[in-house]
């Protein structure tokens, strides 16, 4: 269940309106690295958690939180596309809308929604939902969520670097103060799941006496010279701390594919048969 009191979770102010800005805005709403990603992500994470309780309740709170951050662009999205002045295209358009279009404007803003924020990203493409990491494995979805955040908040911070609206830049500074704990949030559940050594590898179900042991810590290098990118993952103590790092250049150790011939009837030409 959810609750809502029409309130926004931090104020939203546009000092000018900005068209354009408003574009870019779409990409912290509808892109791969916004609002609406990490919404749902949590949401459905925290819809398949099982186990401790907390990390469902630790998911479906933040998935609300992200919910707000959705509110907060959406209308400064609005704001900035309202009430927009003329641009130094006013010689070529004289109506405000047309020239809102010359300047880059998206158009799907103006034709689809009377200048209102849409689940589009900043081309006007919508979000499909494909970036949704909900995968049943808790500390699997902790790593994604990091990640998200981590993005999410390079995001912000570039809007940030291309505004000087003090209310703009005001909701992003309040915006990328949430990345941040989000961020630690996700990691600090990791700590709590064991951490570096007690949560990797992903599944930790999973007997790696199973595995190729020979494979499980070796980096492989692939270029063609035989040299191998040296650093951290390429020697010492791994850092789930249950093997040691190594390095070679990967030499085949399987044999040249052959799939034989081509079935009857199966539309191949004579010379495949």
């Amino acid at each position: 269940m959810f609750y809502t009191d029409g309130k926004l979770q931090h104020p939203v102010r546009v000092d000018k309106a900005d068209p354009l800005f408003a574009r870019a805005l779409q990409q912290a709403i509808g892109g791969i690295e916004g609002e609406i990603r990490v919404a749902m992500q949590y949401f459905f994470q925290a819809c398949g958690a099982r186990g401790n309780p907390k990390f469902r309740d630790l998911l479906m709170n933040t998935a609300a939180e992200e919910l707000g951050h959705i509110e907060m662009l959406a209308t400064a999205v609005a704001l900035n596309l309202e009430g927009a002045p003329l641009s130094e295209k006013e010689d070529v358009a004289k109506d405000p809308v047309a020239s809102m279009v010359l300047g880059g404007i998206n158009m799907k803003n103006i034709l689809s929604s009377g200048l209102s924020a849409m689940p589009i990203d900043s081309d006007g493409v919508p979000f499909n939902m494909s970036h949704i990491y909900a995968s049943g494995n808790i500390a699997a979805d902790m790593t994604a969520n990091v990640a998200a955040e981590s993005t999410g908040r390079v995001l912000a911070v570039r809007l940030f670097n291309m505004t000087n609206d003090a209310g703009m830049k005001d909701m992003l500074s309040f915006l990328i103060a949430r990345d941040t704990m989000h961020q630690n949030q996700w990691l600090a559940a990791l700590e709590e799941l064991g951490g570096h050594e007690g949560a990797f590898p992903i599944p930790n179900s999973f007997p790696q006496a199973k595995e190729k042991g020979e494979f499980s810590y070796a980096f492989l290098g692939f270029q063609t010279d035989g040299t191998i990118p040296e650093g951290r993952w390429s020697e010492g103590r791994s850092v789930d701390g249950k093997g040691d790092f190594t390095a070679a250049p990967m030499q085949p150790l399987g044999q040249k594919p052959n799939l034989g011939t081509a079935k009857p009837n199966s539309g191949a030409q004579a010379e495949q048969m």
